[in-house]
């Protein structure tokens, strides 16, 4: 069985969607980033050198470390479902493109907002990158249900879990219409309330 090393509301949530949305089992196991402590009292440093999540362990004893990289992975054993187009199609590079995107120009972007040692006067600069790389991903969504068009796939699943970190972080997103409306899509989803509700998030 798959193991997802998560830790509550970060960016392990997205392929912890991905998961639910697959129906491939799997047990879940918090590795909350602060205390790097596993449930059974043990050192998650010792299972992940780098110490943070997401981080995926298969039965065969490979790992997966890189939410982008593990939730193609996920996808791949489910081609059925379509969370990603085939590998090698132009689909699939525009997921791929979509997947970059967000853990480098969103993702990263939220990082400065949560780290203490920021100084406040520089908090407002990352703030406002991160609403230009924002409202162009508003203005994408126009006339979309997803990010791919009408499917649900594995990069609509990352884009919701970093919107989430708008509100904690104090980034106001709600003048975004088209991606306000994506977000409650993505949240009635029941592979994403299953995640969410898992993590104690709702």
């Amino acid at each position: 069985m798959l193991k997802l090393y998560y830790s509550p509301g970060a960016c392990s949530l997205s392929p912890h969607i991905a998961l639910h949305e697959a129906g491939l089992p799997f047990e879940a196991i918090p590795a909350p980033t602060k205390t790097h402590k596993l449930p059974d009292g043990s050192d998650y440093y010792l299972v992940n050198p780098l110490g943070y999540v997401p981080f995926l362990a298969l039965d065969s004893g490979e790992t997966l470390r890189e939410g982008p990289a593990i939730v193609q992975y996920i996808a791949d054993q489910v081609p059925d479902k379509q969370l990603a187009p085939p590998a090698g199609t132009m689909a699939r590079y525009q997921l791929q493109s979509w997947l970059n995107f967000v853990s480098t120009e969103l993702h990263k972007g939220f990082s400065p907002l949560f780290n203490p040692a920021v100084p406040a006067d520089a908090k407002p600069v990352f703030k406002d990158r991160l609403l230009q790389r924002l409202t162009w991903v508003d203005g994408e969504l126009a006339g979309r249900q997803y990010l791919m068009g009408e499917r649900f796939t594995v990069a609509d699943g990352y884009l919701f879990t970093v919107t989430n970190w708008a509100k904690p972080v104090g980034l106001d997103i709600e003048g975004l219409a088209h991606l306000a409306a994506y977000r409650s899509r993505v949240a009635a989803r029941p592979a994403v309330q299953a995640a969410m509700s898992a993590e104690g998030l709702i």
